[in-house]
């Protein structure tokens, strides 16, 4: 048996695979003790091509390819749980380059019973070039862009709600249950919201780190967003309880962008008070990009980056309210 497995769902690849194989290739773990299984949903260009060619290239590193036929990413990582043969099970994403030790020090953390759960922090970086996708990128990483979602930002360790990707040993799976494949997004959140209900705890390791590569465009960004909105809703049916400020304050800003213009056909003050609202919201933006453009050296990112915050704060919580408006249906 394999002492540790890397799960990876994945659909349409081609693209980034062979970087993620070559990171998992320099990893620090021993070889011997380590397979990658790969959920395929059954993908249409040359992501399998990729995977098979670097399989003939590193036969010393075990690689299977399983198909997903359901194309979900709960399904898959249920898929690639139950075709591992390894003690612990390490999620990965095809958009991802984990640094050298992150086999090492998330089974570490495993082993010093950190939680039941390890995961680490996500260096973001563009997913194309030019400033949108810089400003995306800086935007993913800012706590004003996302909240207290600590892996993506932080340097400290301390126990969170949810991390990304993960860690776990296999015997979590037999306690708690397999991914939820009825939620196509926020898996990960509903995943570690029964290791909480049950009694464990969810560790996040700044000095386990990856790579991960934001969308590169607006649209892209837009749709991202809206699917975590939208299947936020979800998820929150069956635990209420876990909604955090940060997720409830896209939807609050989007109603008061909704009511409070139509309030003010009665009561003239609510136009004053949504221009007050957008007003410092815009300044809140703008100071914070500006900040960040004067670091980097690149003024255009004082427009790019509230760009983006705005496309992630209106899609998301645009997505929210339709879910709960039509009932996640």
């Amino acid at each position: 048996m394999s002492r540790a497995t890397i799960i990876v769902p994945c659909l349409n690849e081609e693209k980034t695979i062979t970087q993620l194989l070559e990171a998992i290739y320099a990893q620090d773990f021993p070889r011997r003790d380590l397979e990658v299984v790969i959920a395929d949903g059954l993908s249409t260009d040359g992501t399998r091509k990729r995977i098979l060619a670097f399989q003939q290239r590193q036969k010393d590193l075990e690689i299977k390819v399983v198909d997903n036929p359901t194309r979900s990413i709960p399904a898959g990582l249920n898929v690639a749980i139950g075709a591992a043969r390894g003690e612990y099970l390490i999620r990965l994403d095809a958009h991802c380059i984990p640094q050298p030790d992150y086999v090492s020090k998330s089974i570490a953390a495993l082993e010093a019973n950190r939680g039941w759960n390890v995961g680490g922090v996500w260096e973001i970086k563009p997913g194309g070039k030019g400033w949108v996708a810089e400003s995306i990128a800086v935007a993913a990483s800012h706590p004003l862009g996302v909240g207290d979602a600590y892996y993506r930002f932080t340097d400290r360790a301390r126990q969170v709600d949810t991390v990304p990707f993960g860690a776990f040993r296999r015997d979590l799976i037999d306690r708690i249950g397999s991914f939820d494949e009825t939620l196509l997004s926020n898996e990960d959140y509903e995943f570690n919201t029964r290791i909480r209900l049950a009694g464990g705890k969810v560790w996040l390791d700044p000095s386990i780190r990856s790579v991960y590569f934001a969308r590169p465009t607006l649209v892209q960004l837009a749709r991202q967003y809206a699917r975590y909105g939208y299947w936020k809703w979800r998820m929150l049916r069956r635990y209420p309880g876990t909604l955090r400020l940060r997720q409830a304050m896209p939807p609050l800003f989007v109603i008061s962008l909704i009511i409070l213009p139509l309030l003010g056909l009665v009561w003239p003050l609510a136009f004053w008070v949504l221009l007050l609202e957008v007003v410092s919201y815009l300044v809140i933006l703008f100071g914070a990009a500006l900040r960040k453009a004067l670091e980097r050296k690149k003024m255009q990112l004082t427009l790019g980056i509230p760009l983006a915050m705005a496309t992630m704060h209106l899609s998301w919580g645009s997505a929210f309210l339709w879910s709960f408006a039509t009932r996640g249906n």
